[in-house]
């Protein structure tokens, strides 16, 4: 991995092309994954490369559903592998939450190095890597269709970091609440999911475990408020705002 000054300006931006450049060449990262990154590296720029409050919302009624789950499953694809395995793993310690590998690009050689990077990092146990325990996940023609019976097709909530939109869709249509990152706050996924968080999938996972953590003394009724007062549309809407009033700043400093 090239050595990047703490001093430089976007250090944090370059360590993560780092990290999916390092995935790419030990066989976790599809090349379609290293576009779909510079995708929402040009979204972050507009967001300005923070989370916002808009986020810190979403995060914290995540964490409440998240919470209330009965049978909550977090996906893992090659990027998230790449990017966060230590913080997707401590959140499905946080939440009880059980972790099942999910391509889109898929092929074994893939699979078997993002289950190797888990393992690597603590987990013990990995769905969707066992053939005879898989099912169709209905309306839905990629390879993402394919879901372990225990895990994604059992859930009655999702978490999906990094998300194409079919698959969202289908997940809502199949009855489940769907959480995702994506910096995109109009693309298909973020338009469909329950809970869209508008960040950085490497910032806001901490912020996640964190309120997790905090939202833990809480009560039912307490999470029940926090779930129904988050309204995903409106919190889409101010961070289409926000990219506007980002850019209308930059212009009068052009």
């Amino acid at each position: 991995m090239t050595l990047i000054p703490k001093s430089h300006p976007r250090a944090k931006s370059l360590l993560i092309r780092e990290k999916l450049v390092s995935g790419f060449d030990n066989g976790l990262v599809a090349k379609e994954g290293l576009l779909a990154q510079g995708r929402g590296e040009a979204f972050d720029y507009l967001l300005g490369e923070k989370t916002n409050q808009a986020a810190k919302r979403a995060i914290k009624a995540a964490a409440a559903q998240l919470l209330q789950a009965q049978k909550p499953v977090i996906s893992v694809n090659g990027n998230v592998a790449a990017l966060c395995p230590k913080e997707i793993i401590r959140l499905s310690k946080q939440i009880k939450a059980k972790l099942e590998v999910n391509l889109f690009y898929t092929n074994e050689k893939r699979k078997q190095a993002i289950i190797k990077t888990l393992k690597k990092n603590g987990v013990k146990e990995i769905l969707g890597t066992n053939s005879a325990n898989s099912t169709k996940l209905p309306g839905i023609d990629s390879a993402r269709r394919i879901v372990d019976k225990d895990g994604i097709f059992a859930a009655d909530v999702v978490v999906v970091p990094l998300e194409d939109g079919d698959r969202t869709m289908a997940l809502r249509n199949a009855g489940k609440t769907v959480i995702t990152f994506d910096l995109n706050p109009l693309s298909r996924t973020s338009q469909t999911a329950n809970i869209t968080i508008v960040d950085n999938v490497t910032r806001a996972i901490e912020l996640l475990i964190s309120e997790s953590k905090k939202l833990t003394k809480r009560n039912e009724k307490s999470l029940e408020k926090i779930i129904s007062d988050f309204d995903n549309k409106k919190n889409l809407t101010e961070n289409v705002i926000q990219i506007k009033n980002n850019l209308t700043r930059r212009a009068r400093v052009a």
